[in-house]
């Protein structure tokens, strides 16, 4: 993690003073400060939206002080000879940058280049900018940085610090932007420029984190702004242009053309990247975005389109598939990158996959369950000659995880959390029931209103789809209620996902190597508080046609005999159908791919001065380009979601169809809770609230870190726009969520419940919702993939046969060795490996993450009301936590831990780095 070491805003030394005698402010010495009629800087900085009337401030001073005080006329003399004495004076500056670098590891071709080029003519300069409109001066005279030859580079990346000096000029006075123009070979990561003893202001802090190539590449020069925050219309004059140009700049011009690295241009794309038809029929997918496939959009890269289809872009080779465009800000950083690389070697099936299936002998399922847990206890030993085939392509610092300097085979997979404790409880029904709660898509369970449960299909289309579990399926099981009864104390819930896979079950079936259901699973509540399976139902379409409805087949509790293992059965084949939900719309479109719109929009339309893109910028932190590498080797035709999901080349096309219902305001999560039923308005509630599971820890933990989001987001809010009329005079806020609306998420421009964005309260919700998606939802469908599908047979993503019926071959087989018959169902070998290794890399956190409540900088604003407020946010995170970790502790909430002793962690805020099954990152960063 790269950290800010120079400077803490809240510890300014505060040398001067505002004296408000006419309309021009006057600097005074500390000594002043006991006289009446002035204000010091630590009020300007505190409260900086009061001050920008000089006229205000000359009124208060005029009613206790006048001009002819021999006080005031004898700092007016000093003041005076102070500026001449600053005349050929420096401004003493420090550039903190990282030079070019890759993998962790300094680029010294580079360093010596520009070393060279130090020698004959200066290399990288920086001018500032005035931010103060009664002055004449805008642009200041260059200065250079200094020493660079002599500075050493060190082997391994990390920040240097070179000094700058400029030239004092009172027609500048305080600094409010700086151009810097790089004049080397390479580029550098500029992290940030602080001045120091800055006349009327003592200190400016700029916050740069940027990538700044060689000016060549630029058509017009890098600029930077001070760490203050202005709404669209009190920016400065001499800095409106400077805000106009670079929005301007980010927003690029419509020239088609593939955009490079050092572009810096956010612009909207379909999904017409996914498929590769130059390559084979095969490969063939339907474009996304749009009436027919709706979907959100995504990044431009501007690439050229294929040779067979000119609406679908060409695909990078394999290889470059890291190299994929985003704006170059928007990559993963050197420590990342290295992290990333190491593990998602595993999940090469370009490498892999022959060699693994030699080294399988040919064996498509695992033979038993102890094979199994050998992946977690010995791994599967590599043929030589795929080690020495890796080691000739990848360079040796990706592969430092893939290769064990301690005899380790690979791949061994570390031990998941649902199989730590106890290896078996993973089969009860009451953990099968507990993980709709607190496993890793606990977003789809929800209260049975009406029975028997009824389908919303058009019926035209699909015929009738009612349910066919009826009374004598679950009512002897309700703790002596009727089920009208059960229904009306609320105590029955349904994970659904019949309507959503019922369009498509025909495909999948007869044009993939699946063999699935829709289903159906009745839970029932009991008194302490756990769920208790009651029926599930497993439906096919009709052999005679879609419009003839579908078939079904209801399974009911059963712990003897062959009925207990085609109870096994059909929970797993749930189990699959929710994996594949999670994978495809729990956790790819509902945070990944519909958050980007969001990243594009706000960078294109609200500057970095502006306080929502201040508040919402670290949230959007590594998501473009962890989507843009996704679209390349993860939901791409024949990528790695493809081979180990059971949708396989319909998944995406899939998760279009289900994102036509998607509902921003519905995302927020307590719509999203009264909407499935799980809870009900209470004012009374501590977060408005109530649930009517009451010990649903993801609901639970959940609502905690949403009522603190918000909190933290009102107050932010309030403190810029006081007024409604100020949201709605806020001409970058407007064009903002417009763009995002209209294209964005273009294909949901017509929908009604959008925010119109006129009120406060409107843009509160839809930055609270926005953080809440890219942070905790996240992090709740996405760290416990590994400690809970880990271990595939708890969560199997993939089916190669149907449920066994009576009389077949393989009916007998269950009855003699039902666990072979349930290996050889869910566990084809490869796909499983495949699907491990993906979920694994997924499931880690960074070893620099950032995570919610904090900043990578601690100089990220000027605003003091607001750097508190974070603060505050920072520590109620703290308390939730603490919170979480009692309850986890309390012996009446069974369904925080549950049979397999796996404690519901995914809503701590914090975290180690590593596979850890906690911890909420600022963003939609893996």
């Amino acid at each position: 993690m790269l950290h800010c070491k120079y400077l803490n805003p809240l510890s300014f030394k505060v040398n001067t003073l505002v004296a408000a005698t006419s309309n021009t402010p006057v600097l005074l010495p500390m000594s002043a400060m006991k006289l009446p009629g002035f204000w010091s800087m630590t009020d300007v900085t505190r409260s900086p939206r009061t001050l920008t009337s000089s006229s205000a401030a000359a009124k208060a001073s005029q009613n206790t002080t006048t001009v002819d005080d021999p006080r005031l006329r004898e700092m007016e003399k000093k003041k005076t000879e102070n500026e001449a004495g600053r005349e050929g004076k420096k401004i003493k500056g420090r550039v903190v940058l990282m030079k070019k670098n890759f993998l962790g590891f300094n680029d010294l071709k580079a360093s010596v280049l520009d070393r060279v080029h130090e020698l004959f003519r200066k290399g990288v300069s920086l001018r500032l900018i005035s931010s103060e409109t009664e002055l004449q001066g805008e642009v200041g005279k260059a200065a250079y940085l200094e020493n660079w030859v002599s500075t050493i580079t060190p082997l391994i990346a990390e920040e240097i610090t070179f000094d700058v000096s400029f030239d004092w000029d009172k027609k500048i006075g305080v600094p409010g932007a700086l151009i810097i123009r790089n004049e080397h070979h390479s580029e550098f990561y500029l992290k940030s420029v602080t001045l120091e003893d800055v006349p009327g202001e003592d200190r400016v802090h700029f916050v740069c984190n940027s990538w700044v190539y060689p000016a060549k590449k630029y058509q017009k020069d890098r600029v930077f702004f001070a760490n203050k925050t202005y709404l669209s219309g009190d920016t400065p004059e001499t800095l409106k242009k400077f805000r106009e140009e670079e929005l301007e700049n980010l927003r690029g011009d419509n020239e088609i053309r593939e955009l490079k690295e050092w572009d810096r241009v956010y612009g909207y794309a379909y999904y017409n990247n996914l498929g590769n038809p130059d390559k084979s029929q095969e490969y063939v997918r339907p474009v996304l975005g749009g009436p027919i496939n709706p979907y959100p959009r995504r990044g431009r890269t501007g690439r050229r389109p294929t040779k067979k289809d000119c609406d679908t872009e060409s695909r990078l080779n394999f290889f470059m598939s890291l190299y994929v465009y985003v704006p170059r800000d928007e990559q993963f950083g050197s420590i990342k990158m290295s992290d990333l690389l190491a593990y998602a070697l595993k999940s090469l099936a370009q490498f892999l996959k022959p060699w693994l299936a030699s080294q399988l002998g040919g064996k498509k399922e695992f033979g038993n369950f102890q094979d199994v847990l050998k992946l977690y206890k010995g791994g599967i030993e590599l043929p030589d000659g795929l080690v020495k085939f890796i080691r000739d392509r990848i360079p040796a610092e990706m592969v430092k995880e893939l290769f064990r300097t301690d005899g380790e085979k690979f791949p061994k997979f570390p031990m998941p959390q649902v199989i730590k404790e106890d290896d078996s409880a993973w089969r009860t029904d009451e953990e099968f029931a507990r993980e709709m709660l607190a496993g890793v898509n606990p977003v789809a369970i929800r209260r049975l209103k009406e029975f028997p449960p009824v389908s919303k299909l058009d019926q035209k289309l699909y015929g009738d789809q009612t349910s066919k579990i009826n009374s004598e399926h679950i009512e002897h099981n309700l703790n002596g209620l009727s089920i009208d009864e059960a229904i009306k104390n609320n105590k029955l819930f349904i994970l659904d996902h019949h309507d959503t896979l019922m369009p498509y079950l025909r495909h999948i079936i007869n044009e993939t190597s699946t063999k699935i259901y829709a289903s159906r699973t009745l839970l029932f509540l009991q008194d302490d508080g756990t769920l208790k399976p009651l029926a599930i139902e497993l439906s096919w379409p009709h052999d005679n046609g879609d419009q003839f409805g579908c078939e079904s087949e209801v399974y009911t509790p059963s712990s003897q005999g062959v009925e207990s293992a085609i109870w096994q059965h059909a929970k797993t084949y749930v189990a699959v159908n929710d994996s594949g939900f999670h994978s495809l719309v729990s956790h790819w479109l509902r945070t990944h791919a519909v958050i980007e719109p969001f990243v594009i929009a706000t960078n294109r339309q609200l500057s970095v001065l502006h306080p929502i893109h201040k508040l919402l910028h670290p949230h959007f932190h590594d998501t473009m380009y962890v989507n843009a590498v996704a679209r390349q080797i993860l939901v791409n035709a024949g990528g790695l979601l493809e081979k180990t999901v059971f949708p396989e080349k319909f998944s995406m096309e899939w998760s279009s169809a289900i994102y036509k219902n998607w509902i921003f305001p519905e995302q927020a999560l307590p719509v999203d809770l009264i909407k499935r039923g799980m809870a009900v308005e209470d004012p009374s509630s501590p977060h408005g609230v109530r649930l009517l599971v009451e010990d649903y820890p993801y609901a639970a933990d959940g609502l905690e870190v949403w009522s603190a989001i918000k909190t933290w987001v009102k107050d932010y809010c309030s403190f810029y726009y006081k007024t409604d009329k100020a949201v709605q005079m806020d001409t970058e806020l407007k064009s903002w969520w417009k763009e995002l609306r209209e294209e964005g998420h273009g294909d949901k421009k017509d929908e009604p419940w959008w925010p119109k964005m006129q009120t406060r309260d409107e843009l509160i919700e839809s930055c609270t919702t926005i953080i809440w998606i890219a942070s905790a939802l996240h992090a709740a469908v996405n760290y416990g993939q590994y400690p809970y599908g880990g271990y595939f047979p708890n969560r199997p993503s993939i089916s190669r046969r149907f449920m066994p019926k009576e009389g077949t071959p393989e009916y007998k087989e269950l009855k003699t060795n039902p666990k072979k018959v349930f290996l050889e169902t869910f566990a084809p070998h490869l796909q499983t490996l495949l699907g491990m290794a993906v979920i694994e890399v997924l499931s880690r956190h960074p070893a620099d993450e950032v995570y919610l409540g904090r900043r990578d900088t601690v100089a990220w604003t000027t605003d003091a009301d607001i750097l508190q407020a974070s603060e505050n946010f920072r520590k109620k995170l703290e308390e939730i936590e603490e919170k979480i970790r009692n309850k986890n502790n309390h012996e009446k909430l069974k369904n925080r831990i549950g049979p397999a002793k796996v404690p519901y962690t995914l809503m701590y805020p914090s975290s180690e780095a590593g596979l850890t099954g906690k911890g909420i990152p600022n963003s939609v960063s893996i």
